[in-house]
């Protein structure tokens, strides 16, 4: 029967009208996994001499096994961000006269079979077995070494079923934060040490089986978690239900004060919270905004050239979800542009709706971002003049890159190694964000101090501001010059 599965999933892919599509991305994905792959083999046999050099002095064993969690900690994350679902293809298998169970152990095992999976294997087995082996033997090399992979794929089995439960969630989110607020942070932030915390864990591990074993079990109780969650809610009902999302047609009465252009930013506040992909950017947008902390608290960065980083990330604070969903400005409309093409000013009102909509989410990250005066009343500064840039002339720029050549996209698939909508617009996009307001910085700050150079960034937003009226037209005019050729462009297959 599992063969049977696997050639149904094989015709599926080669009778596919997308199939060619499909195979150059899979290769060229494989091709990245294999790089990345590639270059942590290379870690993982110099992983010795890199410890030896951040540590000087100290047994790199013990160094390893005091970091070992925070590694665990940095694969929740990519596992919580890049790690697929596999229940996609439960609708076209349920009707299928195969037992329930026998699909869900196919769809778990299939997702055990990706680069993430080994990662751990790949890091590690090199210092295990140099390492460890000389001073503990094969058998505590292999012990520690199991140990570590069995959490590695306790991790696994615990997103498939975190992910289904909460995915999207805002408890999902909440849940990730204070992951990463007592992980990374407690440490960052002097609190406690948790790598010292578990670091006896691991010596245990070279020494004696029970470790390896406790994680075994642990890693087949993640498997029966998963597997019972998705066999008790694998129902073709279930999956036909539409998503409840709380709050999904509520409005934001501040919009309905600036007639038609304020209704359709009404209208894309719903599809961003009731669609996966824009909602997934508004929850980053909000998890970023702690993207300071790593910054702004550090010594290295408080005087001398490194200072003017500070630039950056104040743009990436106030303006974060203005760089992502606005580089993909028209896309999120691609399912129904028709509409407005239809339209008397239809397509004129879509667009300024959308600006203002992204305007009002970046003074929102603004404000959300003043509690960051804590580290220093210039950070206020910082945030008040990279807000007014973004607003008067990073917007503008955006847009006008995100307007060459958009692409349609389904904004019901996940946002991670989602590429539809995609183009080279969008990988440009880094280019302004990087090299716009420093032309605007640095000449002041060279020439008299850091605050002349905020002045400057702020003036020029302001500048901005006022004239938004001839600066939105431009992108106005360039939208309804190719608007033919936009829809066009709209109409293929995904």
């Amino acid at each position: 029967m599992l063969f049977e599965l696997i050639r149904l999933e094989f015709l599926k892919s080669f009778r596919s009208t997308a199939f060619a599509k499909s195979v150059m991305v899979a290769i060229f994905l494989g091709f990245l996994a294999v790089m990345l792959l590639g270059y942590l083999l290379v870690a993982g046999l110099f992983l010795t001499r890199i410890i030896e050099q951040l540590a000087e002095g100290q047994d790199p064993i013990q160094v390893l096994n005091s970091g070992l969690i925070f590694f665990f900690l940095v694969e929740f994350m990519y596992r919580y961000f890049l790690q697929k679902l596999p229940v996609i293809e439960l609708e076209s298998l349920l009707h299928l006269p195969i037992s329930k169970r026998k699909i869900m152990h196919m769809l778990l095992g299939r997702s055990f079979f990706s680069p993430l999976s080994i990662i751990a294997l790949i890091l590690f087995t090199p210092f295990a077995f140099t390492e460890i082996s000389i001073q503990y033997g094969v058998s505590g090399s292999i012990f520690w070494l199991g140990t570590i992979l069995f959490i590695s794929w306790t991790l696994h089995w615990f997103m498939l079923w975190f992910k289904q439960r909460f995915e999207d969630s805002l408890i999902g989110v909440v849940i990730v934060l204070i992951v990463l607020l007592l992980g990374g942070g407690s440490t960052y932030m002097g609190w406690f040490n948790l790598g010292e915390l578990v670091a006896p864990f691991f010596n245990f591990a070279m020494t004696s089986f029970i470790p390896v074993a406790i994680m075994f079990v642990m890693c087949s109780l993640g498997y029966y978690m998963a597997f019972s969650y998705y066999l008790n809610n694998a129902y073709l009902e279930d999956l036909a239900e539409e998503e409840e999302v709380r709050f999904v047609n509520q409005s934001v009465g501040f919009f309905s004060k600036f007639g038609m252009a304020g209704e359709l930013a009404n209208l894309e506040w719903k599809l961003i919270i009731r669609h996966k992909k824009s909602r997934t950017f508004l929850m980053l947008s909000a998890l970023f905004l702690l993207y300071g902390t790593i910054f702004y608290d550090n010594p290295a960065y408080q005087s001398g050239p490194m200072r003017n980083i500070f630039i950056f990330v104040g743009i990436f604070i106030t303006g974060i979800f203005m760089i992502q969903y606005g580089q993909l400005f028209l896309s999120w409309n691609s399912g129904y542009f028709d509409f407005f093409l239809g339209r008397k000013d239809g397509i004129k009102n879509l667009v300024r709706g959308k600006y203002l909509l992204l305007l009002s989410i970046s003074l929102l990250c603004f404000l959300l971002s003043i509690p960051y005066v804590y580290f220093g009343w210039s950070f206020l500064l910082i945030h008040l003049a990279t807000f007014l840039f973004n607003a008067g002339v990073m917007i503008h720029l955006i847009i006008y890159l995100a307007l060459w050549k958009p692409k349609p996209m389904d904004l019901n698939k996940g946002a991670m190694f989602n590429y539809e909508g995609v183009g080279a617009a969008q990988f440009l996009m880094i280019i302004p964000m990087m090299v716009a307001p420093y032309l605007v910085y640095l000449p002041f700050a060279l020439l008299f101090n850091f605050y002349a150079g905020l002045a400057a960034l702020g003036t020029v937003g302001i500048v901005g501001i006022l004239f938004f009226e001839k600066l939105s037209t431009i992108n106005i005019n360039r939208v309804l010059k190719n608007r033919y050729e936009i829809s066009s462009s709209f109409r293929q297959e995904l």
